[in-house]
């Protein structure tokens, strides 16, 4: 057991909000440590719709500052990430049972002009009898609305937020479990646990953040031994994902009678993506998984808007997570707050800690900002870049244009003309400009070693250890991105023994 110098803030959990923090947290100067039991986004924030969205549907529960913010935020991240975000077209129909259509457009209104939109395109109405959204719909779906939200990659957002953030000095420790943290003598004493090499330390910080997500609670409860609880709601999300359900690029926002709204999404390329759902949830959120009644429900939920019916056997993966929602005593858990609570808990003569409850990935930057002005008063002074610089700054590999995406595939089909187009589009939209950090001096194919298949490469298996944390087939397949979707069962496993022997070759910590 060892003793480190104090840092200045040291962050609990590892997904976009204590990501998002220890990003901020490091441009502004302060010494940040932020430890992570398992895989860097590896609980809610890579199980969520992918969306970067104002949240529709929140309009009806009156939640107006979440959706002004939300929308706000939706061309600030865009511009900051252009290769892991991207506009997208949402079509609503109107369903005759269900809300009038005069709500549906006055909400819409609301949301075209509530946020400030200025790249996305406006609202409008659709005739679905002759626009080629209609066309996979069942013909009683006649009359439809077209507004604009965005996608992103979030298991790569939150890795990006960890990257950044290390490149200003944080340290960022995935794998490492907080085993205890305890104020003494103004500081918190804080024993960290690395499960890789199975040693502890202990490290003193400043001020303590509980960013823990679905464990929050927990971390309260048994790491800090906080005296008051935690107001937490585990609420379920589930997804599925099926081959390719119809043509166009566009997304659909169906309602449910059960007052649910849940998503179409086109997914990587051949794919379709259909979530979510809104259960209460108890258990550890660790064992997350969608249930048969989840994939039924999503399934005829689809069927009953489309025209082709969709049916459990046509699930090529499904995933869940756990949304902390705060407990505001809400009925029905889709209508519980998605908003962020902060709570600050800062007796005099004693360090800081802050617990971060709730929040949407879409606003995990503005939620980094407010938790960063609620601890700067137990911060020490410190030269740095200014608060809000995280609006300006792009995130690792995003330093080009919102509209410039098909500039850089051009620009990298010139200058690595061995690989294929779908290859380049495939590694800028997860590298963005890094993508000449990856390939490096190759000038062939070969160059970059052996092939996993799905355009997998040695190469990128390497820059993934070295670079961005990933130490299993997991971490790379279905969090730095999707390729597990398209590899057998033993190509995954020589993706896995691949993984272990460049780990062990690199030296890094396994």
């Amino acid at each position: 057991m060892d003793n480190d110098s104090p840092y200045d803030l040291a962050i609990i959990g590892g997904g976009i909000n204590g990501c998002g923090i220890a990003r901020d947290a490091a441009g502004r100067g302060w010494r940040v440590l932020l430890c992570e039991k398992a895989d860097l986004g590896s609980g809610t924030s890579s199980a969520s719709t992918k969306l970067i969205h104002g949240g529709l549907r929140y309009l009806e529960h009156r939640e107006f500052r979440l959706v002004r913010e939300a929308l706000r935020e939706r061309e600030v991240l865009w511009a900051i990430a252009p290769h892991i975000i991207w506009p997208l077209r949402f079509i609503l129909p109107h369903h005759r049972r269900l809300r009038p259509a005069w709500l549906l457009r006055l909400g819409l209104l609301l949301y075209d002009h509530l946020g400030g939109r200025k790249n996305l395109p406006p609202t409008r109405t659709l005739n679905l009898r002759t626009d080629p959204a209609g066309a996979p719909l069942k013909p009683e779906f006649t009359r439809g609305f077209a507004y604009s939200d965005c996608w992103v990659e979030d298991s790569r957002l939150v890795v990006l937020n960890a990257r950044d953030a290390a490149d200003r000095g944080a340290t960022i420790a995935p794998r490492t479990v907080c085993v205890s943290a305890e104020r003494l003598d103004r500081r918190w004493m804080v024993t960290l646990h690395d499960e890789t090499t199975n040693r502890r330390r202990v490290i003193q910080a400043n001020a303590l953040v509980n960013a823990a997500g679905p464990w929050v609670a927990e971390v309260a409860g048994s790491v800090i031994r906080a005296n008051a609880p935690t107001a937490v709601r585990l609420v379920q999300g589930s997804h599925v994902v099926v081959r390719r359900l119809y043509d166009h690029d566009a997304c659909y926002i169906f309602q449910n009678a059960d007052s649910r709204v849940f998503f179409l999404i086109p997914y990587e390329r051949d794919f379709t993506l259909i979530g979510t759902t809104d259960q209460d949830f108890t258990g550890d959120p660790a064992g997350v998984r969608a249930s048969e009644t989840d994939i039924a429900y999503l399934c005829h939920s689809a069927s009953a808007y489309l025209r082709q019916t969709v049916t459990p056997d046509m699930v090529v993966w499904s995933y869940a997570g756990v949304r902390p929602l705060y407990d505001d005593g809400s009925t029905a858990p889709q209508q519980a707050t998605r908003d962020y609570v902060l709570k600050l808990d800062a007796p005099p003569q004693a360090p800081a800690l802050l617990s971060v409850i709730g929040g949407k990935i879409t606003t995990y930057r503005r939620l980094a900002e407010a938790s960063l002005a609620l601890l700067r008063p137990h911060l020490p002074e410190v030269s740095g870049l200014a608060a809000g610089w995280t609006a300006r700054q792009p995130l690792p590999g995003g330093d080009f244009a919102m509209d410039g995406f098909d500039r850089q595939v051009a620009a990298a089909a010139t200058s690595f003309a061995f690989l294929p187009e779908p290859t380049l589009r495939r590694l800028l939209r997860a590298y963005g400009t890094r993508i000449d950090r990856l390939i490096g001096d190759a000038t062939c194919q070969a160059d970059l070693g052996r092939v996993f298949g799905a355009d997998l490469t040695e190469a990128e298996l390497r820059y993934l250890v070295s670079v961005e944390w990933a130490r299993t087939a997991a971490d790379v397949l279905w969090r730095r991105g999707k390729l597990g979707l398209r590899l057998s069962a033993d190509q995954i496993a020589a993706v896995e023994d691949a993984m272990q022997r460049i780990v062990r070759e690199t030296g890094v910590a396994a």
